[in-house]
């Protein structure tokens, strides 16, 4: 939802398709082969609703099954990755970058080859966060024992002093205030849902034709999900500032 919301934002008069898998998550607990089925399975229901360009809004599944996507499909398939990486390979003065993530993300190595082919004298630290989307999905976002989980999970980043730190989830957004003051003020913190939406932008100024014919098309944004929850409810309203209809469906 943190990257629908920002696509919406940077990229207004677009009509969204999204489907969160509420029934399925978290993906970073789970094995590379389930990901990329679970993947292969949500694109082909967004293609079904009519979507002409794909966003992976998920780490874990971009980690996993981008390669598999961008090969089984022939609609343009943009991640939050590669975003991530060139953003943090740019800001990042002393090439001591940070990675929070999903066991499946951290796992996969992508961000360290990513960043070390952009960037070869930087340094990758990375650290697997598996509570974190749980506590989020749950409401936890300013409770105690948040706080102490995220101070236990940043203190080895903070003992490597690094100037930047990628939030390599899309929940981890709306932690962004707690992880501020624990990681240190100085470190600049890379938002991927932000990162994909300005290459969204991006990619439909490159491409008008693209760009035109999803402004001509006659619907509004709709949001499915796998399960419909009060705590989704709840999320979608905090996100998006306002009330959302989530629509169940079985995928």
């Amino acid at each position: 939802m943190t990257v629908a919301r920002a696509i919406e934002q940077l990229c207004p008069g677009y009509p969204l398709v999204y489907f969160g898998d509420i029934a399925r998550t978290p993906y970073g607990s789970k094995s590379r082969e389930t990901i990329r089925r679970y993947a292969v399975n949500n694109t082909e229901f967004l293609l079904d609703q009519g979507a002409k360009l794909i966003v992976i809004a998920c780490n874990s599944a971009a980690s996993a099954a981008l390669d598999e996507l961008t090969t089984r499909f022939s609609v343009p398939i943009l991640d939050v990755i590669n975003p991530a990486v060139r953003q943090a390979a740019h800001c990042s003065a002393s090439g001591r970058i940070g990675v929070i993530g999903t066991r499946a993300t951290i796992k996969s190595g992508v961000y360290e080859q990513a960043l070390q082919q952009l960037r070869p004298d930087c340094t990758v630290h990375s650290q697997p966060c598996p509570l974190l989307v749980p506590l989020v999905e749950e409401g936890w976002l300013g409770k105690r024992e948040t706080k102490m989980i995220l101070r236990r999970y940043l203190h080895p980043l903070r003992r490597a002093q690094i100037d930047t730190l990628v939030l390599g989830c899309t929940h981890y957004p709306l932690l962004a205030p707690l992880i501020a003051p624990r990681i240190g003020r100085r470190v600049m913190l890379i938002d991927s849902s932000v990162e994909v939406a300005r290459t969204v932008a991006l990619f439909l100024d490159n491409h008008p034709e693209l760009a035109r014919e999803l402004q001509e098309t006659p619907r509004d944004s709709r949001f499915f999900v796998s399960d419909l929850t009060d705590t989704a409810n709840v999320l979608a309203k905090k996100i998006f500032g306002r009330a959302i209809t989530l629509e169940k469906v079985n995928v």
